[in-house]
């Protein structure tokens, strides 16, 4: 709070030392992308299979590791709620809507996980059912992350926003950056996890969704400081600048890394 009126709750977080315990739950947000990405990725690229068989395949893939790929959501959640409650009765009201889909979605995609093998007349629905809800929890995850990004207004330590704050043209960048982001991990995955004509597929979708990745990476990056004054002073003011310069360097390296493995 500033005389009364709101301010950036993550600029206002970003004024503040580092804290050891953010720390630990950056790790496991961090942790939680990696692995419950390919694994919605799976469901993302699902449509773009025909073959029923190459389905069985990639779910096969991640049936042995999905259901406990979750478990580093709840603990990012719970671990927010225990280490910062303040932050967490903050966030959470400005972030009910693309949370509480993300949540349906990933309850419609569990159960279609489950059910898609009990019926073959009706599989297709659960097909369909097991796709969408993957594409809409990584959809609402990376809108939530805008959201966040851009800035939650507060006042007297309370969220001071509307319902619908969350939907921004940042958000639903950075919702489509995941989208494609964890389908290039599925893609990855799949080139790792399967042969024959499936894992040729899956090259050439990670070839595709790398670009699209990269060009989307850029944007989000591009635009970012811009948001608020003190990203942009923490991104370009020395000697921070030096510390921004590493990051384009770090994903050139990942990008090689990714080109030349494919």
């Amino acid at each position: 709070e500033d005389g009364g009126r709101p301010v950036e709750a993550a600029a206002a977080l970003a004024q503040r030392r580092v804290h050891p315990h953010g720390v630990v739950i950056g790790i496991v947000d961090v942790r939680g992308v990696d692995v419950d990405g390919f694994d919605l990725g799976v469901g993302i690229l699902f449509p773009l299979t025909r073959k029923s068989h190459d389905r069985d395949v990639m779910i096969n893939s991640v049936a042995p590791v999905w259901d406990g790929n979750e478990t580093w959501l709840v603990l990012g959640g719970g671990g927010l709620l225990a280490v910062f409650p303040l932050a967490y009765a903050v966030v959470l009201p400005a972030l009910y809507a693309p949370l509480i889909a993300m949540l349906l979605a990933l309850v419609l995609r569990g159960v279609a996980f489950e059910f898609r093998w009990r019926t073959k007349r009706g599989q297709f629905l659960w097909d369909w059912a097991f796709s969408g809800g993957s594409l809409v929890a990584t959809f609402a995850q990376g809108m939530a992350l805008g959201a966040l990004v851009q800035g939650i207004p507060v006042v007297n330590r309370a969220y001071a926003g509307g319902w619908w704050d969350w939907v921004s043209p940042f958000s639903l960048l950075t919702g489509l950056a995941l989208v494609m982001g964890y389908a290039l991990l599925a893609a990855t995955w799949l080139v790792m996890k399967t042969e024959g004509e499936l894992q040729e597929t899956s090259r050439r979708q990670a070839w595709v969704t790398g670009a699209f990745t990269i060009v989307l990476i850029a944007a989000v990056s591009l635009w970012t400081p811009f948001l608020e004054p003190l990203y942009f002073a923490r991104w370009f003011a020395w000697p921070a600048m030096l510390f921004s310069a590493i990051v384009p360097l770090l994903l050139l390296v990942c990008i090689y890394g990714l080109y030349s493995g494919l």
